[in-house]
C-alpha cells in the first residue's frame, strides 16, 4: 500500500467533509456528544487550509484520513485542570479522523508520526491533543501511541476535553 501525508487542497474539501460527517455519525451512534453542533464544517477546514494546518492521509491517491496539525500554541491549552508534562512549546493535533473502514488498523498513527516529524523539524519535542471523555477508542489509541493523560482543558472556555501530551 502506498501511503502519504500531504497538505489539504481546497479541492479536497468534499472528501474531508465526507470523513468528518462519517465521524459525526459514529459519535452520535455511540453517545459521544462531540462534533454534534455543526463543528467542524467546511469553513473550519477552509480556514485550516488557508493557515496551512490541514493535512490528509492518502492511500493509493485516495483520502482516507485527516488531521489539523497546528504549529502555534492553543489558547484553550493555557489552563488545565491537572498538569502538562512540561511547559515547552508543542504542536497540537486537532480534528483527526479516518474513513470508518480504516479505523483500528493503525492508519491514524501515520498522522501522529507526521506531526512528530514536523515537530522535530521545528526543534519541538512535544505533541498535544485532546478528546471527549466518552471517546474511548481515541483515548485507547492515544495511550497506545505513547501519549500521557494530563488533565482536563476547556474548549472555547466551556467544553471539557481530556488533554494528552507526548514528549518525543
Amino acid at each position: 500500500m502506498n501511503h502519504k501525508v500531504r497538505k489539504t487542497d481546497e479541492k479536497d474539501i468534499p472528501s474531508v467533509m465526507n470523513i468528518i460527517d462519517e465521524a459525526k455519525a459514529y459519535f452520535k451512534e455511540n453517545g459521544i456528544p462531540q462534533w454534534q453542533d455543526g463543528y467542524p464544517n467546511a469553513d473550519t477546514i477552509l480556514d485550516d487550509i488557508r493557515k496551512g494546518y490541514s493535512y490528509v492521509l492518502e492511500e493509493n491517491n485516495q483520502i482516507i484520513g485527516i488531521a489539523a496539525i497546528i504549529t502555534t500554541a492553543d489558547p484553550d491549552y493555557g489552563f488545565i485542570e491537572g498538569k502538562w508534562l512540561n511547559d515547552e512549546p508543542y504542536i497540537v493535533i486537532h480534528r483527526i479522523a479516518l474513513k470508518p473502514e480504516k479505523k483500528g488498523k493503525n492508519y491514524a498513527s501515520l498522522l501522529l508520526e507526521y506531526a512528530g516529524d514536523l515537530a522535530a523539524s521545528r526543534g519541538l519535542q512535544n505533541l498535544c491533543i485532546d478528546t471527549h471523555e466518552r471517546n474511548l477508542s481515541m483515548r485507547r489509541f492515544l495511550k497506545k501511541n505513547g501519549f500521557t493523560e494530563c488533565g482536563t482543558v476547556y474548549i472555547r472556555g466551556k467544553d471539557p476535553r481530556i488533554a494528552y501530551q507526548k514528549v518525543l
